[in-house]
């Protein structure tokens, strides 16, 4: 059975200016994704992983070469085209939680859904709470929560959208190794369940070693 390519980067590069002149943190990068798949990107700091990470979501640009997703290319787009995209088919986890302070666990999970104008975004925030096992702690705020609970809330909004794709940057780097295996567990459940496609970063080998394909990355490039 030939898979639809959900991610699909060809040629990308990335250059910052920095004081000592244009430095290029990914160099020609090509890669393809296909649905349901679950791939990881190692390395070590400061190889792109995460830089790649961003532009596969268009939060930020290459230098040069092009992006899609599904059949869209990312790169034709500008800012609010890209986020319209985001809206629709990425979810994405960081390593730091990014909740909303001021919101409850259900009010940060409803409001991709709110954004989106959907009618149904309370029931669908609690559906997803209770997947994640967090259904008693709904109106809690992120201070009151564990970080394993904040993460847990963070893949909750990613997913509640249905997301094509789930991208996550160091999705454990921030937990203690009992908590991260939690974290690993769900977020391979959903892959399963939900057959999203998902795409992580980390440093985590036994994360890593979990997905179906394993891509390692240095100084910029895809070995």
């Amino acid at each position: 059975m030939t898979r639809n390519i959900v991610l699909r980067a060809e040629n990308v590069s990335r250059q910052v200016n920095s004081p000592a002149g244009p430095l290029t943190i990914l160099c020609d990068v090509s890669l393809e994704v296909t649905e349901g798949e679950s791939v990881a990107i190692v390395g070590t700091s400061g190889a792109g992983k995460s830089t790649l990470l961003a532009l596969l979501a268009g939060l930020d640009l290459p230098t040069s070469g092009r992006v899609w997703v599904g059949g869209t290319e990312l790169t034709q787009l500008d800012e609010d085209g890209r986020a319209r995209v985001r809206a629709e088919r990425i979810g994405f986890v960081f390593q730091s939680f990014h909740l909303v302070p001021a919101l409850t666990a259900l009010e940060n999970v409803m409001l991709p859904l709110e954004l989106a104008g959907r009618k149904d975004a309370r029931r669908a925030a609690l559906d997803t709470l209770g997947r994640v096992g967090l259904s008693e702690r709904a109106r809690h705020y992120p201070r009151q929560l564990s970080g394993g609970e904040q993460q847990r809330v963070a893949i909750a909004r990613a997913f509640v959208t249905r997301p094509a794709v789930l991208l996550a940057d160091e999705p454990t780097g921030n937990l203690d190794t009992a908590t991260g295996a939690r974290i690993g567990e769900l977020l391979f459940g959903l892959n399963a369940t939900l057959g999203t496609t998902l795409m992580l970063v980390t440093h985590d080998r036994e994360l890593a070693d979990r997905c179906g394909r394993v891509l390692t990355m240095a100084a910029g490039r895809l070995l």
